[in-house]
């Protein structure tokens, strides 16, 4: 996907949305916003269970009876950890979503690598243990065929995700599997420098239309079904995509990390130049 043209168009023109600094030492030049030892104090959030105790604001909690942590500006180490949903809930809806997809992980990973991210792109799929790309091995994401059966939460809930301490860690799914937002958002930021949630949906699975009787078919399971989409249902999903949506961002809010949602159908040009740029993810200068 290195090769792709509106791939290396959008590295051309785009940088990732972060702060930069000089190198210091063995801590990297990306600035993050995790809850760091440098300091220079940056500002309060809730506490999270796992956050350092050590930086619990007593006086804070003495005012407001909630329990506030204190945020440092932190280094983060330079390196880059692209978390790809390759469940075949990533499929649906025909071959747009996919390759947009693919397209987004290798730009992504790109960009970090011209700030000396040392980017690693990992698969959330049956691999056991998960497999870990570099940049050097992006021609396989080409290819990928998107064929996992597990959900990123029972991955998650295996332990086996590697260490990645302090990192800029960037989450590409379409988040339609089963999950509390607010644990998936708080396991998923542990540890990190930073933290971007990228929703990818196609422009059906963002927008419904009433289709009549249809047999559907579970991306995962394949099991099957009969269903009439009709008004009142296609009104229950939209209320409950919306009702994610707005819980994913909220608690994105609250951990200090960043959401945005992409209809893949956009394509990668106008997705780069409007929504990852509206969302503080690229950047032109």
């Amino acid at each position: 996907m290195q090769n792709d043209p509106e791939v290396q168009q959008i590295v051309k023109t785009y940088q990732l949305g972060l702060p930069r600094m000089p190198i210091s030492g063995r801590s990297g030049e990306l600035l993050g916003r995790g809850t760091g030892s440098s300091l220079e104090f940056q500002e309060y959030r809730e506490y999270f269970p796992g956050d350092d105790i050590r930086h619990l604001d007593w006086a804070a909690y003495a005012r407001s009876d909630v329990l506030m942590v204190r945020l440092y500006r932190d280094e983060i180490s330079p390196k880059t950890e692209i978390l790809l949903d390759a469940s075949r809930s990533m499929t649906t809806g025909g071959t747009t979503k996919p390759f947009v997809t693919r397209q987004i992980a290798a730009t992504l990973a790109l960009l970090s690598a011209r700030l000396g991210g040392k980017p690693q792109i990992i698969p959330l799929d049956d691999s056991r243990p998960l497999k870990v790309m570099k940049q050097s091995e992006l021609t396989w994401l080409t290819d990928y065929p998107f064929d996992g059966i597990a959900s990123p939460v029972e991955i998650l809930d295996g332990n086996l995700l590697p260490a990645s301490k302090k990192s800029l860690r960037i989450v590409i799914s379409d988040f339609l599997f089963p999950h509390d937002p607010a644990s998936l958002i708080r396991r998923l930021a542990v540890d990190t420098g930073s933290l971007w949630v990228i929703q990818v949906l196609n422009a059906w699975e963002a927008d419904p239309t009433v289709l009549g009787g249809r047999r559907l078919i579970d991306a995962e399971t394949r099991s099957e079904c009969n269903l009439l989409i009709d008004r009142r249902r296609v009104a229950a999903y939209r209320d409950r995509l919306a009702a994610l949506q707005s819980e994913l961002a909220r608690e994105c809010r609250r951990a200090h990390a960043t959401f945005a949602t992409l209809i893949a159908d956009r394509g990668l040009i106008r997705l780069c130049r409007e929504d990852l740029s509206y969302a503080e993810i690229l950047r032109t200068d």
